[in-house]
């Protein structure tokens, strides 16, 4: 409703500024209004006023830098409305590219068989891959539906074309994404008898795996491989099928294959540390792919498999659902400063991708002098969530120059791990665990503090915490590892409101 309102808005202001003989003024406006309503017929209604101005209004929406996609669909239909609707569908899809949740074809010179056959087959390839690199596989539901027409326009050109084989694979990479699996499947067949290549057996496997028919996918993707043996991203889908459905033994020798090609290939190396972590859920796997990441900034595309095996493991992916903690108290702090509490709430969350993730997303507390995130421990804003961690998360982040051991970062996490059990010396005992995830050089020291704690806190309240935050600590001792394992299992003792306590005064004191 609040979309349908702007779109309102924005055409009643541009019917002032035709009033007013401001066409400019009123296609700023309608560019609004579409942005907000693609297919509103009052939009549409004025854009064939526009179309009246010299030029037939095309001037009004230039392809400049920064256009919006209002802009970019406005000028699709001037085009369209023209008699050159071939050349408004690229605009019409960059559009749908920004945001494909947006019904932007949803129109009916989208739908006419005619542009189909007018299109250039090599354009509508490319119009189509990057429309499928904006969406996921498969897309959303609401995706399905305002993506449908752009296979519509497939449809007719594969019909003028029918032996294109681009046009059917891009087709079907199109039609699987919505849940078309059936044409995917027949198209990208065809492209492949058409014409074989590794790319047409590639979109073909795709398909196959689409419709559940994973035998023929496999096939296929080995013959992508026959093609060209040196894609290894090739190799790295083959096993990640095979994973999927239960053949990890033979999806390892997969990415092994890979990786004896080139060790450093990014695709092969997530792949293998995700699929060995799901063999025998070994978490030095991960911080072996955390470490792959940060010395290899420059991958070839976003891969999600760190964030995939750490997803609902407690403290990997978010702090655990459980009862809370009580909270401690710190003596010796002021209140925090607004600027400090408005900064908190910027980075506040119960959930992170991984570990290092969790560390990125606190690095704009580095604003936060360290006396004002102590205050915050001190004072914790109750509408901010897990303020503790956060806290401790942006102490990480002053004084990053100094060696860990003889950092001032170390002693204040320390400092509030001097104590019984609470939220601050959870959140503190978390924050030491990630710099082991982020710096290698720490990983010993972390172990020890941690194997400690875990030796410390025994049957006692809160225990739990502990033990889970201990599995989440890289190079932890066998034995600690095994200690906080068992203790879990047997849920020796749940996690459980205590009493607080009283903390010994902070070395630190605000200068």
């Amino acid at each position: 409703m609040e979309q349908r309102r702007a779109a309102d808005r924005a055409i009643e202001q541009a019917r002032s500024a035709l009033a007013r003989d401001e066409p400019e003024s009123a296609a700023d406006h309608l560019a609004g209004a579409l942005t907000h309503a693609p297919t509103l017929p009052e939009a549409h209604e004025l854009l064939g006023r526009l179309a009246a101005q010299p030029g037939g209004g095309l001037d009004l929406f230039p392809l400049a830098p920064h256009v919006t996609a209002g802009g970019l669909a406005a000028r699709a239909h001037l085009l369209a409305a023209a008699g050159h609707p071939e050349d408004g569908l690229p605009l019409l899809a960059a559009a749908s590219g920004r945001a494909p949740g947006s019904d932007w074809a949803g129109v009916p010179w989208v739908g006419d068989p005619a542009l189909g056959v007018r299109i250039e087959p090599g354009l509508l390839v490319q119009l189509l891959m990057r429309l499928c690199t904006a969406v996921g596989d498969p897309a959303p539901p609401v995706t399905r539906t305002t993506l449908r027409p752009y296979l519509t326009v497939a449809r007719y050109a594969i019909a003028a074309h029918p032996e294109h084989a681009m046009l059917l694979g891009a087709g079907s990479a199109l039609a699987r994404r919505i849940g078309e699996t059936a044409l995917a499947v027949d198209w990208a067949a065809r492209g492949a008898r058409s014409r074989p290549s590794k790319l047409a057996e590639i979109w073909l496997g795709y398909a196959y795996r689409s419709a559940g028919r994973v035998p023929e996918a496999l096939a296929a993707l080995r013959r992508a491989v026959a093609h060209d043996p040196d894609d290894l991203s090739v190799y790295a889908d083959i096993a990640g099928t095979l994973a999927d459905h239960g053949r990890l033994e033979d999806a390892l020798t997969w990415v092994d294959r890979a990786l004896e090609r080139d060790p450093e290939y990014d695709c092969a190396v997530h792949t293998a540390h995700r699929l060995r972590h799901r063999a025998d859920g070994d978490l030095g796997h991960l911080v072996r792919l955390a470490d792959f990441i940060r010395d290899h900034p420059d991958e070839s595309h976003e891969h999600t498999d760190l964030a995939d095996c750490c997803r609902a493991v407690p403290w990997l992916s978010g702090a655990p659902a459980a009862a809370p903690l009580p909270r401690g108290s710190l003596t010796g702090t002021s209140e925090p400063t607004e600027e400090a509490v408005r900064r908190l709430r910027q980075v506040a969350s119960l959930s992170w991708s991984h570990p290092p993730a969790a560390y990125d997303a606190a690095v704009q507390l580095i604003m936060v002098p360290p006396h004002d995130l102590l205050a915050l421990l001190a004072h914790p804003p109750a509408d901010v969530a897990a303020p503790e961690i956060w806290a401790c998360l942006g102490l990480l982040h002053h004084g990053t120059e100094e060696p860990w051991l003889d950092s001032e970062r170390r002693r204040l996490l320390l400092d509030l791990l001097d104590g019984g059990l609470d939220r601050v010396t959870e959140a503190a005992l978390f924050a030491l665990i990630v710099t082991a995830w982020i710096d290698p050089s720490a990983r010993p020291d972390v172990a020890a503090i941690v194997a400690g704690r875990l030796g410390e806190v025994g049957g006692r309240p809160g225990a739990r915490s502990v033990a889970e935050l201990a599995l989440a600590t890289p190079d932890l001792a066998p034995a600690a590892r095994a200690t906080a394992a068992g203790m879990i299992r047997a849920a020796v003792v749940p996690r459980q409101r205590g009493r607080g306590r009283s903390r010994l005064l902070l070395r630190w004191r605000r200068s």
